[in-house]
């Protein structure tokens, strides 16, 4: 997992409990150098002196609501570096009216936020990549479980997480020929700031660890792990997958 000399951009920390900050972790151990963004004033206290203890020279603010601010954060860095090695994109977001309530009574406007802010995003993300890409690279995302199977109380995020588990394919094959390479992330339940929004969260962790082959549950470490490997020249014959690390909660029935 040998990443000096790679240059990362890690969208997503919100704290150190953070999925994104657990990658940003592994990917800084490995020799990376990072660009770290953070979503608003509100969150720079939180964010940036994490972004500072992992020395990274580049920390913006990134809303993918807010017009300009995503290409923003693509232009610093091809102005600072000029090139970009990896991406990880670790946002999601649903209205919590949506989220908690049954999929057939989503908001056409709360269902449109949670596809553009959790799916959508990664394909701009993609799209602004690839020029700066140019000996090829890796592009990162979270998803879950629930995308595939229905996973009680986590509703509206179901589909979602479906449609960018199938976009990571689609994007794996438009840009495989550039030697970029796409992936998603599958951890099991982490308990995290995001997954605070969703109904009766402590139950299925206990679930989860209950049914889990290895009676685990995951840690952001083990998910910066793999990322990191994933990010590396070892994984170069990978791309397109759904990365499941979850103690093998994803195999049961």
């Amino acid at each position: 997992m040998n990443l000096a000399n790679k240059r990362g951009l890690v969208v997503g920390i919100a704290n150190d409990n953070s999925i994104a900050y657990g990658c940003a972790n592994a990917f800084r151990a490995a020799g990376a150098e990072l660009a770290i963004t953070y979503l608003n004033a509100k969150a720079e206290p939180h964010v940036r002196p994490l972004a500072e203890r992992l020395d990274s020279p580049i920390i913006v603010p990134c809303d993918v609501r807010e017009d300009g601010q995503l290409e923003a954060v693509f232009e610093r860095i091809e102005k600072d570096w000029g090139r970009l090695d990896f991406v990880l994109h670790s946002i999601a977001f649903a209205p919590k009216d949506d989220l908690q309530g049954r999929l057939v009574d989503c908001s056409q406007q709360g269902f449109a936020m949670a596809m553009d802010i959790s799916c959508h995003s990664f394909i701009r993300m993609a799209r602004l990549a690839e020029p700066l890409m140019k000996d090829g690279g890796c592009l990162q995302t979270v998803t879950f479980f629930g995308s595939a199977r229905v996973v009680e109380d986590y509703n509206m995020m179901g589909p979602v997480k479906a449609a960018l588990e199938s976009s990571v394919r689609y994007l794996a094959a438009e840009l495989g020929t550039k030697g970029i390479r796409v992936h998603a992330l599958s951890p099991g339940p982490l308990k995290t700031r995001a997954a605070s929004g969703i109904g009766r969260f402590d139950a299925m962790l206990d679930r989860a660890r209950e049914r889990a082959p290895e009676r685990m549950l995951a840690t952001i470490e083990d998910v910066g792990h793999v990322a990191a490997f994933l990010a590396s020249d070892g994984a170069r014959s990978l791309t397109g997958n759904v990365e499941y690390i979850d103690a093998g909660y994803h195999i049961m029935a």
